[in-house]
C-alpha cells in the first residue's frame, strides 16, 4: 500500500454510517479510507486534488494531535506538581510535627529543671529555717540561763545590803 503495487487483497466493507470497517485485520490510515471512498475517476486529477486537501486535513490533524499532546502533557504535568506539593506538605508538616515534639520535650524538661531548682532552693530554706530556729532556741536558753544566775546575784546582793538598809 505504498508507492509500488501490491498483490495483498484486503477485503473490506462500509457500514451504515459509511465508515470502512477492515474485516482481515489489516489497519488502514484514515488518508487510505478516505481515498477508498471517494469514486476513483480515469485522470490523476482528482486524486492529486484530494492528496492537497488531504496534506492540509493531515496538518490540522497534527495541529489537534500536537495541542492534545501539549495539554496531556500539561495535565500529567499538573498531576505531577501536585503530588509533589502533597509530598513537600507531608514532609513539611512531619518536620513540623517533630520540631513542636522537639520544642515540648525541651519545654518540660526546662520545666522539670525549674522545679527541681525550686524544690531545691525550698529545702535550702527550710532546712535554714530550722538551723535558725535552734540557734534562737539556745540563745533563749542562754538568755534565760543568763537571766536566772543574774537575778540569783541580785537577790543575794539585795540579802547582803539588806542589813544596812
Amino acid at each position: 500500500m505504498g508507492g509500488g503495487s501490491s498483490t495483498r487483497r484486503v477485503t473490506f466493507e462500509a457500514d451504515e454510517n459509511e465508515n470502512i470497517t477492515v474485516v482481515k485485520g489489516v489497519r488502514l490510515s484514515d488518508s487510505v479510507i478516505d481515498r477508498m471512498k471517494e469514486p476513483s475517476s480515469p485522470g490523476g486529477r482528482s486524486q492529486s486534488q484530494h492528496r492537497s486537501g488531504s496534506g492540509a486535513v493531515d496538518e490540522e490533524l497534527k495541529k489537534r494531535i500536537a495541542e492534545e499532546l501539549a495539554l496531556e502533557r500539561a495535565r500529567r504535568d499538573s498531576e505531577a506538581q501536585k503530588r509533589r506539593l502533597k509530598q513537600e506538605q507531608a514532609y513539611a508538616r512531619d518536620e513540623f510535627g517533630k520540631l513542636l515534639e522537639q520544642e515540648r520535650i525541651s519545654s518540660n524538661e526546662h520545666l522539670t529543671r525549674a522545679i527541681l531548682r525550686e524544690r531545691a532552693a525550698t529545702e535550702e530554706e527550710r532546712q535554714k529555717a530550722q538551723r535558725f530556729a535552734k540557734q534562737l532556741e539556745e540563745k533563749d536558753r542562754e538568755l534565760k540561763k543568763h537571766d536566772a544566775y543574774y537575778k540569783e546575784q541580785l537577790a543575794r546582793l539585795e540579802e547582803r545590803v539588806s542589813p544596812f538598809f
